[in-house]
Parts: C-alpha cells; structure tokens; sequence
C-alpha cells in the first residue's frame, strides 16, 4: 500500500518493552518501504499516572482510581490501631529491595532519557486521547503493544482510541497486540468486541489474547512475533557494555530463585546488575538507564534473569542465556511465549530450582531458534499480507 500508516500504541510508556516494541516495528515497516508515524495521543491523567508509576518503588503501578478512596481509609484505619501498640521509638529499617529517596535522582534520569527517545520517533501531530477524532487521518491504522487490549489498565482501559473507537483511518488492523493481565475467561464487552469486528486483520502475540479475539469476534487471529523479536534492534559486539555480567530485569522475585541466581553468579565470578528496577540481589543498580543503555546491557549479558515478557524476549532476540522465574501472580504472556517458541524449560519454579545453572549456561537451543525463524516467516507473511 502506499497510504498513510499510523501506529497506535502505548508509545509514551517509561517502559522497555513499550518503548522498544514501537521502535522495532516502525523499523520493521520502514524495511518494506513504509514510512508509519506513531499518533502521539495525549492526556495529563495518563501523563501523571507514568510518572507515579515510573517513580514508584519497584515500578509497580498506582491503584486504580475508583479504589483510592478505600485505600486511604483503610491506610488511615491501620495507622490508627498500630499507633496504640505499645511501640519502642522508631527506627530505620534497611530494605534494599525497596527503592529510598535516594532513588529518586536515577529515576528522573531514566523518565528524562525516555522522553528524549520517544522524542526522535515519528510522531504525529498530538491530539487527546479523549478525541481520536482530532488525530491526523490515515490509511491505516496499525494497532499494537503487549497491553493495548487490556481494559482493566490503570490508565489507559477505559479509553475507546486503542480499540479503533472514533480512528479516523479507513482500515484496522492489529499486528501483535495484547490483553495483558485480562484473562481470556472475563472476555470483551459487547461494545469492545463490536469495535473489534471491525478491524479488516488482527493477530495477537499470545494464547490468551487469540481465545478473547476469538470470542470477541468469531474469527480466528494469527499469533505473531513481538515486533522486538521479529525485528531485533541492533546487537553490538558482546563487550559494548563492558565486562560480562547477569542483568536481572524485573522485580519481586521468590527468594529461592534469587538465592540459585546469586550463587550461580558467584561461581562463575559474574556480577550482577539490576536495570529498570532497584534489585536486591544485584551488585550494581542502574536505575537510570534509558532505552539504548537497556538495550546494549541486554546484548551483551552473559546471562539475563527476569519474570516479565520482554526480558525473556530480549534474551531471545539477542541469543543469551536466561531463566524466568515462574510466578502465579504475572501474565500469561510469559508462559505462551516460551510455549510458542519451544522454550518452557527456560522458566523455572521451586520444584526445578536446581536447573537455574544448567538453563543460565547456554543460550536457547537450535530447536528454538529454528522455531522463531518459522515464527518470523509467518509473521512476515501476515504483514506483507495487510499491508499489500
């Protein structure tokens, strides 16, 4: 096609994963001759709601609104009853899991360093996120972003935009996209599935977002790659980012997995260096690094351990080492992304705790990598498919 392409996404994110996804796929558009903007779509609620999130203790999100009034009671109620324990004068208790003031100037960086990179991307006019009618027209609209679908975000669920609701483009389509955190079980309501069977393609990248499109709309959607994984950015030589070390991206891990990573990491002499969130098992914290910095310390990891998507999609892009703790509470993209790649052992839980060494040692094997090479193939297919 040669219309205008415009990309809807999370795009403003202080995210990894958002950033780099957006990145990738604008890359991966501009190699078939398409030059895409990303419609630059603004709020001051979505706006304030990043900067909590992004200056918050290990990057977990703010409640949502409607239960911040019963938060704050309940907060009030427990303050009320601790104060009439009989109390020792207080003291200061070292967690280093938990980020402290100090964290704050690295923070500001790393917000300051995402604004600077989102800046250079392609960005449309801006408009409100409340008026999609006011975004510059297109062609296209090209949907995408592991959490797009998600209407229960913090933030960004209750707005109709990222579901096409008033888009003024003449097709839809949705390349990788994701519900997130919202099970396939809870399904779509009845105005986000009729906006979803307008939508001329989609494909999704995982299990449980294929079962709520499925359900939505009665048509079947192809399961694609992260745009970071079919187009990966660009790998450096192993020691761009100096010495070897395991880079741990994520937060919350269960004590027996950290314990098996440390001790891994000090057989082999490896420091360990946490990026994006304060660790408390890392010997360095890089609490300020931006877009590039994440990506040079992913390519060049001896090893990287997470429990979020695009830490093991990283790792799989660039051929490291990894292991993902497995955790009841995180989404189901992780496990249906190992699972669509031929890569479960890579995810561990307490009962395998004692492969953490083997699965650290070597990156994944030709059976994945044969498998995401066939994943690319048919990912390709269903882009030069939509975009003619």
């Amino acid at each position: 096609m040669t219309g205008r392409i415009a990309l809807l996404t999370f795009h403003r994110r202080v995210d990894y994963g958002s950033y780099w996804q957006t990145r990738c796929l604008l890359a991966g558009l501009a190699r078939r001759g398409h030059a895409a903007v990303v419609a630059d779509h603004a709020s001051d609620h979505v706006r304030r709601a990043e900067l909590a999130c992004a200056l918050a203790p290990l990057g977990d999100g703010p409640a949502a609104r409607a239960d911040v009034p019963d938060k704050v009671a309940r907060i009030r109620a427990f303050r009320r009853a601790v104060a009439e324990l009989p109390l020792s004068k207080r003291v200061d208790i070292a967690r280093p899991e938990t980020a402290a003031r100090a964290d704050v100037p690295d923070k500001v960086a790393r917000i300051r360093a995402f604004r600077r990179a989102v800046a250079e991307l392609p960005l449309s006019k801006r408009f409100d996120i409340a008026r999609p009618e006011t975004m510059e027209p297109a062609d296209l609209a090209l949907f995408g972003g592991d959490e797009i679908w998600n209407p229960h975000h913090p933030w960004y669920g209750g707005a109709p935009l990222f579901f096409g609701g008033g888009v003024p483009a003449r097709r839809y389509v949705a390349y990788a996209a994701g519900a997130g955190g919202h099970d396939a079980t809870l399904g779509f309501d009845a105005d986000r599935s009729a906006r979803l069977g307008a939508f001329a393609d989609v494909s999704v990248r995982d299990d449980n977002t294929r079962r709520l499109c499925r359900d939505a709309t009665g048509r079947e959607p192809e399961i694609v790659l992260d745009p970071c994984l079919q187009f990966p950015p660009p790998h450096e030589a192993p020691d761009a980012e100096g010495p070897p070390c395991i880079v741990v991206y994520g937060h919350g891990f269960p004590r027996w997995f950290a314990d098996a990573v440390v001790a891994f990491a000090r057989r082999r002499a490896l420091p360990i260096v946490g990026v994006g969130h304060r660790s408390a098992v890392a010997d360095e914290q890089r609490l300020a690094a931006g877009p590039e910095e994440f990506r040079r310390l992913m390519a060049s990891a001896a090893a990287v351990v997470t429990n979020v998507f695009h830490g093991c999609v990283f790792a799989l892009a660039f051929g490291r080492p990894f292991v993902a703790a497995a955790s009841p509470a995180r989404r189901d993209d992780l496990r249906d992304l190992v699972a669509l790649v031929g890569a479960q052992h890579h995810v561990v839980d307490e009962t395998r705790a004692a492969t953490v060494d083997t699965v650290l040692s070597a990156p994944a094997d030709a059976v994945v990598r044969r498998r995401i090479e066939a994943l690319r193939a048919r990912s390709d297919a269903f882009l030069d498919r939509v975009l003619g």
